[in-house]
């Protein structure tokens, strides 16, 4: 969207036609209001830009099908130019062919067989009658009522000269002769009668008077697309005396910012679109008692109720003051409108005049999202770092770890899933017409998609849905349409509702990334799989609660399948998948685990008082959840997590660690969270039974040379601890006998060998090594050994005893051995 400017914002309502109650549409569900249905086609109203047209910028519905429309708006206009008070949206103004169509109401049940007429030609008479007001300088069929001015239109079929016929019926054919011979063949061609003879606008764009008029106004190019093959800079033009955009203490640079932003900020301060209407009387209340009818039959038919003026259409246009805007950000500096991008400060948004903005970044997210002055950095922020996307990739990631702008969400989500490229001439060349079998499944499940949203339950929004995602099943031949993948699609097309290419693009990005063969047609082994790790999870983090769930038969197969399916999208409205995801998109596939344990944690205290039936019960329904509180907990889980804990052989197989713009993908809790080549000490596959049998997940050697700070030195490799100081982050028990582990062990750990480990009673033996480990207790602790039996039963014996974060060694000690890191006692004296 183009700056402010010198414009302003204006608002005007308009009712839609109510809806009898009691039909339904063709599928028996009841008809969509036509205020929804408004409200979904308007959307691509805010994608027409241009300087010399005024900018739709909402548009919001209340109660009783009323309908806000915000715009830009311009005070002076074509109606200031005749001196008069009347808009040009009244029957002087329709085309013929309009008139004659009459008015048609469609309906759900009822679709409309005959084509609207309405058109560009339409326009084009329109376009003509404007311009002859504006010649003659006054409006016509002022004499005339409306039926009288329908009529008279509709007459002029049987003119050869429709110019010549208005002009003598308003009694200016002196003025008309006067003008120059261009401008009334213009005015003859727009006024042409038959549609079929009238010029298209861009035919009218090739008179002669255009061609003398054009080369007086610089011509519009529409600016290149974030994510599209054009050069983006190619026709950036720049102040002439950069350094002193933020100096100068008159400069209004609010008035710099799009529409779009300001209209935001707006509401953000406190803007209120209905309480606008009913200072200025546009709105108008009425006292309940005062709408009674004075005579009622016994079916319901009344008499005597006079109609209620306050819904008749009052065109009015009320300018939207930004005087409490700016009054909220008068504090704000010139700096702030121009971030520096290559500071190597931290970018946290900060004022001159005080600390507030650095003391807001602490506060919880809901409270950053309402509060102006923050938004105001973070979107001008944000904007400049995506428009030099995508080398600014890595500050984009940087910020994205502080929090996103709600206004910034759609593109910085595609920034973080590396979306690039022509995604509109990719998405342009998809077949979405031709039908295929999964169309009726697709038409099934869209209406059941997140309903209660307005924009996606209008007909348009189920329109995009469809094409979305009968673009992606189309794409991916070899994956199939699951149920869910409506619920997938629907954060992406709500955030991008106007750029269906966009949408489809980060759901292509996100499915490999997070749900790699999860839609494959046979995907019973992807899922088993994803499950098993997520009950090692479960174990692994809270005990307690696996053993329960364990013990009542509540496995997830129950529960979790729609959760890791849809990554959440089924179970939580839009407002919470936002905030969730954009944490989700800046871990990596593993971090679904740490969120749907972090959700069986907020459930915890239920789940472990309660039997089989209550808690399928409880997840019939789910309980509210705290979603900050989930993302935060879902991060200290990641932490506590190692990275190999989560390894699945049907995960997305590796791929390069720099893009195209030489930038390594960091993740969002450090870099060493981006998952490493495969090596000879990685993880390796294990059939799925036996992953099955084991309560505990398996550990990399990498990921424990790595925990232990282990590293090599010299040429006989004598393992010594990182000078790096911090506490232990873990405790090795190596659980083979004791004289095996006195031929080489892991420095720092402990030996407590598998057979006399535990007491017939399953209790630990007391020893001091058993001390130890009972003093690490809440730490991770990896079990070695040489037989992967024994050291799965040992850790499985701990989660029993509600000790968290066991973990098994792969491979066991043999993986080990040819480091060189094992360590030998030295001989007693």
């Amino acid at each position: 969207m183009f700056p402010l400017k010198d414009a302003e914002m204006g608002a005007f309502t308009f009712f839609a036609s109510a809806l009898p109650h009691d039909v339904c549409g063709s599928n028996g569900l009841p008809l969509t209001p036509n205020s929804i249905k408004i409200l979904g086609r308007f959307q691509i109203l805010k994608t027409i830009t241009h300087p010399r047209l005024c900018q739709y910028v909402d548009i919001s519905r209340g109660k009783h099908e009323r309908l806000v429309v915000v715009a830009e708006h311009c005070e002076r206009s074509l109606e200031d130019l005749l001196r008069e008070r009347k808009p040009v949206r009244y029957p002087s103004y329709l085309a013929p062919e309009v008139i004659a169509q009459g008015i048609c109401k469609t309906t759900d049940h009822v679709p409309s067989e005959k084509p609207l007429p309405s058109g560009p030609k339409s326009d084009v008479w329109s376009l003509g009658i404007i311009l002859f007001e504006l010649c003659v300088g006054r409006k016509l069929f002022q004499s005339l009522d409306i039926s009288e001015r329908l009529k008279f239109l509709l007459t002029l079929d049987c003119v050869d000269d429709t110019v010549t016929v208005l002009a003598e019926e308003h009694g200016c054919l002196d003025i008309i002769k006067e003008l120059p011979e261009n401008v009334t063949d213009l005015l003859k061609n727009c006024l042409t009668f038959h549609p079929s003879k009238r010029p298209t606008p861009d035919e009218l764009m090739k008179d002669k008077v255009f061609s003398e008029v054009s080369p007086l106004y610089t011509p519009f190019i529409k600016p290149a697309s974030l994510f599209s093959s054009s050069l983006r800079c190619a026709d950036l033009t720049l102040p002439e005396d950069i350094s002193q955009l933020c100096k100068d203490v008159n400069t209004d640079y609010l008035a710099e910012r799009s529409i779009e932003e300001v209209y935001y900020l707006w509401c953000l301060a406190g803007g209120d679109l209905e309480k606008e209407l009913v200072n200025k009387e546009i709105i108008r209340s009425k006292p309940p008692i005062c709408t009674l009818p004075n005579f009622l039959f016994e079916d319901g038919e009344s008499f005597g109720q006079g109609r209620d003026r306050s819904s008749l259409l009052d065109d009015t246009t009320v300018t939207l003051s930004l005087c409490q805007l700016r009054n909220r950000l008068k504090d704000v500096g010139g700096e702030s409108f121009y971030p520096l991008l290559e500071d190597d400060q931290s970018n946290l948004p900060h004022s001159n005049s005080n600390n507030e903005l650095s003391a807001a970044a602490t506060l919880p997210l809901i409270i950053r999202e309402r509060d102006t002055e923050y938004q105001l950095n973070r979107i001008i922020l944000f904007d400049r770092l995506l428009k030099a996307y995508p080398y600014k990739k890595n500050q984009i990631w940087k910020e994205a770890r502080i929090d996103i702008p709600p206004l910034m969400r759609g593109l910085t989500w595609a920034a973080l899933l590396g979306v690039e490229g022509a995604i509109h001439a990719k998405y342009d060349a998809i077949d979405k017409d031709t039908p295929i079998p999964t169309d009726r499944q697709i038409e099934v499940d869209i209406p059941r998609c997140h309903q209660y949203d307005e924009l996606l339950s209008s007909p348009e929004g189920h329109a995009k849905f469809r094409r979305v995602l009968k673009a992606w099943v189309v794409s991916h031949p070899d994956l199939v349409y699951w149920q869910g993948l409506d619920s997938l699609c629907a954060p992406f097309l709500y955030l991008n509702f106007n750029n269906e290419a966009l949408a489809y693009a980060c759901m292509s990005a996100f499915i490999p990334k997070y749900l790699y063969n999860f839609f494959l047609k046979d995907n019973s082994h992807v899922i088993q799989e994803y499950l098993t790790v997520f009950s090692q999870m479960i174990a692994f983090h809270d005990p307690e609660l696996s053993n329960h769930l364990n013990e009542i038969g509540f496995i997830p197969d129950l529960y979790a399948i729609p959760w890791f399916l849809t990554m959440f999208t089924h179970v939580f409205p839009l407002h919470k998948i936002f905030h969730l995801w954009d944490t989700l998109l800046l871990g990596n596939s593993s971090f679904p685990f740490c969120i749907g344990v972090a959700i069986l944690q907020q459930l915890r205290d239920r789940l472990l008082a309660n039997g089989f039936n209550e808690c399928i019960l409880l997840f019939s329904d789910l309980p509210e959840i705290d979603i900050e509180r989930c993302v935060r907990e879902s991060i200290n889980l990641f932490c506590w997590t190692p990275k190999s804990a989560t390894y699945r052989q049907h995960a997305q197989p590796q791929k390069p660690t720099s893009d195209s713009t030489g930038v390594r993908s960091s993740s969002y809790f450090s870099a060493e969270c981006s998952e490493p080549p495969k090596t000879d000490l990685s993880r390796e596959s294990i059939p799925l039974n036996d992953l099955k049998s084991e309560v505990s997940p398996r550990i990399s050697a990498e990921d424990l040379i790595d925990l232990c700070e282990l590293t090599v030195t010299g040429h006989f490799k004598t393992p010594t601890k990182k000078t790096k100081s911090s506490k232990p982050k873990l405790l090795v028990v190596d659980i083979r006998n004791s004289e095996d582990f006195v031929r080489g062990h892991i420095s720092g750990s402990i030996n407590i060998p598998f057979n006399a480990a535990f007491t017939a009673e399953g209790e630990l033996t007391q020893s001091p090594y058993t001390s130890m480990l009972q003093n690490f207790k809440g730490k991770v602790i990896v079990i070695v050994g040489h037989v992967a039996k024994h050291t799965a039963e040992f850790a499985a014996h701990l989660v029993k005893m509600k000790y968290p974060r066991i973990c098994i060694l792969d491979g066991g000690i043999n993986k080990m051995k040819p480091t060189g890191l094992l360590t030998v006692p030295s001989p007693q004296i």
